[in-house]
């Protein structure tokens, strides 16, 4: 059996607050070891970018970003989102935001040439704030920034379901719960 290859996608803005969630995360997992498999990147709000790596083939893609769902901050989710066959043929033309970035329009985006992803994921934090777009907030809230290594733990745990169990780390691990299939919610994710 061959390796898989993964995507592990930080998503966000460090200038609005815990919208830097994903960013921040993708950050401090670059530092630990990895299977030569894995590709973590920080892809902030360049969507057209992170298209373009769901294109090549990954079999599967960790999104990594705040995901509001009406949960106290900090809490974390492993979501699965729908991508509908259906919507490939859809005539309206899929519109890409310069400096931002929805999750969801990417893999419009990708559909929309001709892709499609073998498997993605979301790995989300409800936020505290997201600052105001006008003035910006620097640096995660305290729920928020206390919720980052349960992060990192979450989605070391994808990388072990769906490539083996990750390289050494130089760090002790932190406790965490398993996430099989069966308990990632499916349904819509929007960013």
């Amino acid at each position: 059996m061959s390796e898989p290859r993964i995507l592990v996608a930080g998503i966000g803005n460090i200038f609005l607050g815990d919208d830097a969630f994903g960013v921040e995360v993708v950050r401090r997992l670059s530092r630990r070891v990895l299977p030569d498999y894995v590709r973590v990147v920080d892809y902030g709000i360049r969507g057209l970018d992170l298209a373009y790596a769901l294109l090549d083939g990954y079999d599967l893609a960790i999104l990594v970003d705040a995901a509001g769902r009406g949960e106290d901050p900090g809490t974390l989710y492993v979501l699965e989102p729908e991508i509908r066959d259906a919507d490939v043929n859809a005539s309206q033309p899929v519109l890409m935001e310069a400096h931002g970035m929805n999750p969801m329009r990417v893999l419009d985006m990708v559909r929309a040439m001709g892709g499609r992803p073998q498997r993605v994921l979301v790995v989300g934090c409800e936020p505290a704030t997201l600052g105001d777009e006008f003035e910006g907030t620097m640096g995660l809230s305290a729920p928020v920034e206390a919720a980052v290594d349960g992060a990192i733990a979450m989605v070391e745990s994808l990388i072990a379901q769906w490539g083996g169990p990750p390289g050494p780390h130089p760090a002790p691990r932190p406790a965490c719960e398993t996430f099989t299939k069966e308990k990632i919610s499916h349904g819509t994710y929007t960013a």
